[in-house]
């Protein structure tokens, strides 16, 4: 019976060391998260999910578009904190750009120097007589 006892604890013991790692995890992305809030809360735009909506009329592609428009050297982490998104969020969104043909990159020593290319028309067949640049005109009056 001693052994059938100590075979409990050893498999409680392995049982807390395990629930011991996956509370590191948990902690560790909460301090991304209170890392993420904190950056948030330091930007000159705050995004919509500050203000308690929960929707807003323009997409993250309109955002994002919108701040290289307005900034076209900035980088990427500056763009996350402005339209309150994570960074690898901004690096997919440019991509679908710059793929489907609204933004061209370009390397300029270390940094990247975003064009919008405002003749393009809008994707949605309610929208395509108007192009990217009425757009950006629209928004930025």
């Amino acid at each position: 019976m001693l052994f059938g006892t100590g075979n409990k604890s050893m498999k409680k013991a392995s049982k807390n060391k395990r629930g011991s790692g996956s509370d590191r995890v948990r902690a560790g992305k909460q301090q991304g998260k209170d890392a993420m809030r904190d950056a948030k809360s330091e930007t000159a735009v705050s995004p919509a999910t500050d203000s308690g909506n929960r929707w807003t009329f323009l997409t993250n592609h309109a955002h994002v578009l919108i701040v290289l428009h307005r900034e076209p050297s900035i980088v990427l982490r500056e763009v996350a904190l402005k339209v309150g998104i994570t960074e690898r969020a901004v690096q997919r969104i440019i991509q679908d750009l710059e793929e489907e043909g609204f933004v061209k990159r370009e390397k300029i020593g270390r940094r990247n120097h975003y064009e919008v290319l405002t003749e393009q028309p809008l994707r949605h067949p309610i929208e395509k007589h108007k192009s990217i640049g009425d757009l950006l005109n629209l928004v930025s009056e």
